[in-house]
């Protein structure tokens, strides 16, 4: 398969072969597999204190002459902490059992708990190669709500990598039919629950990704553009390709980022 290069003013330059990495078949399933496994290795562990709910000194004997106990009383078998008493007979409040207040967790969290998730090297560069042959799937980016212009899929001309302004990049944006995707990258969601008092008021949109030979002055260029990130083709991953495990994101691929693909043979 081929496609056009275009450079920053959207004329065409010339035709690039597709390297086989864009040949391969589009597995969702595998692909979501791939980012649940880079993103269970980003998940800290978290576990209860192993004194927790264990503080109150709390007992209940029921030895038959033990005073200080429940025998014959007619009370079930819970521990208690003594609050006051009145020679024999005491005040108690039930603590340390799961079921009282203030005592521990039936089945608190392990701190020991492995939560990362494996998938085998072959599975893990197809994911990829599925994931990169997703980009250029115009249905399957329109899905994922990108907005695209007619001429999409295209490469860009290896002059966009030198960009050092951000004034540059969106108005190459703008020239090439993508004014209307940055517009809905701006677009700002409240999100639900706790997460408006944790400083995360808004859902923030991801936008199309970039995909150059190597990271330069672009890198910076981008970084005051939300939603939109850069990569280097060698360190690519399934995430950045399918960001929340749903495949076909916007991506524009530099005409030295798929020559290095190709001739490395990445992700074999």
């Amino acid at each position: 398969m081929k496609l056009d290069i275009l450079d920053s003013s959207n004329n065409k330059i010339g035709e690039i072969k597709l390297p086989r990495q864009f040949d391969e078949e589009y597995r969702p399933d595998l692909i979501q597999r791939a980012v649940l496994a880079i993103q269970s290795h980003k998940r800290q562990a978290y576990a209860a204190s192993e004194s927790a709910g264990k503080r109150a000194s709390a007992k209940l004997s029921r030895r038959r002459r033990d005073y200080r106990g429940s025998y014959g009383i007619g009370i079930s078998r819970v521990p208690r902490k003594i609050m006051t008493r009145r020679g024999t007979r005491m005040n108690w409040v039930g603590a340390f059992a799961p079921g009282t207040v203030g005592g521990r967790r039936a089945h608190p969290p392990k701190s020991e708990k492995i939560w990362w998730k494996k998938i085998n090297k072959k599975e893990k560069a197809k994911a990829i190669r599925s994931a990169i042959a997703a980009t250029i799937m115009k249905d399957v980016v329109s899905e994922r709500g990108h907005l695209i212009p007619s001429s999409y899929p295209f490469i860009l001309d290896d002059k966009f990598e030198l960009m050092n302004k951000t004034k540059e990049v969106i108005e190459t944006f703008n020239r090439i039919g993508l004014e209307n995707e940055l517009e809905r990258v701006k677009e700002k969601k409240i999100r639900a629950g706790k997460g408006k008092s944790r400083g995360r008021k808004y859902k923030k949109k991801k936008g199309p990704l970039i995909v150059v030979s190597k990271l330069d002055k672009l890198s910076r260029a981008v970084a005051n553009i939300p939603g939109i990130d850069v990569v280097d083709v060698k360190s690519l991953n399934t995430e950045l390709l399918a960001p929340g495990a749903k495949a076909g994101r916007l991506v524009l691929w530099t005409a030295a980022a798929v020559n290095i693909l190709e001739k490395e043979n990445l992700f074999k």
